[in-house]
């Protein structure tokens, strides 16, 4: 009778905390593409590195929750966009804050990259864009400095 009791007891604890989860599909509403803040990108790249490219947004309330990024290859040029999952949920806070999420970029090419970091829409519905040219070297840059014992 113990054994039951006690699962009973967990079994109502495991879905009084996960019933009001925000990745349960009951409430999922869908993705939306939220505007980007701010970036952090290095002013130059080494060819065949690894970066972690840093990006800012503002989150629209707690139901909002960071799902993807939106990344296009065009040669040298990549279009980045931040993708949200949206949730319909009675508890959600309506009160903005700022994320920062980490994209992964390993550089494949040796030619300077073009970002376009995707920021909105102006009033006409145009797309907008920062735009960081960043360029490649094939090797580390040396100091002018001379170091002396």
């Amino acid at each position: 009778m113990k054994r039951y009791t006690i699962l009973v007891l967990v079994f109502g604890f495991v879905t009084a905390f996960t019933s009001c989860s925000l990745e349960n599909d009951s409430n999922y509403v869908g993705n939306e593409i939220i505007p980007i803040e701010s970036v952090e990108i290095p002013d130059h790249f080494l060819f065949g590195e690894s970066y972690e490219i840093e990006i800012t947004y503002n989150r629209p309330s707690t139901c909002y929750r960071f799902y993807n990024f939106l990344y296009e290859i065009n040669e040298n040029e990549r279009t980045v966009a931040i993708i949200n999952s949206v949730y319909n949920n009675s508890t959600c806070v309506q009160e903005e804050e700022s994320v920062t999420v980490t994209l992964n970029f390993l550089v494949t090419e040796t030619e300077t990259y073009l970002f376009k970091f995707y920021q909105g829409r102006d009033e006409e519905g145009e797309d907008q864009y920062y735009l960081a040219e960043v360029p490649v070297l094939d090797e580390r840059p040396t100091s002018d400095a001379i170091l002396l014992d």
